[in-house]
């Protein structure tokens, strides 16, 4: 690699802001808050609103919106013939 063009790669420590879940990955993002892990390392913190543990996707807490009252049903009735030529 070409010495001096790189952002430097290092350990960087994730929070979930809902839920405080904390995780560590390596990444090459800049950021000036840091946090104390529990085994006493320093790493970079970056603060997330949503992750792989709030995200109701992941969580299995994602609605379909064909269950929400048929408003897929509706809306197909309501524009049926929008489009249509005769």
């Amino acid at each position: 690699m070409k010495q001096g063009i790189h952002p430097e790669y290092r350990e960087i420590c994730f929070v979930d802001l809902s839920n405080g879940f904390k995780f560590v990955t390596r990444s090459s993002l800049q950021t000036k808050e840091t946090i104390t892990m529990d085994d006493g390392r320093e790493l970079p913190l970056v603060k997330l609103e949503t992750t792989s543990e709030s995200h109701p996707f992941y969580t299995g807490t994602q609605k379909s919106v064909d269950n929400l009252g048929g408003r897929v049903e509706k809306f197909r009735n309501k524009f049926a013939r929008v489009g249509l030529k005769k």
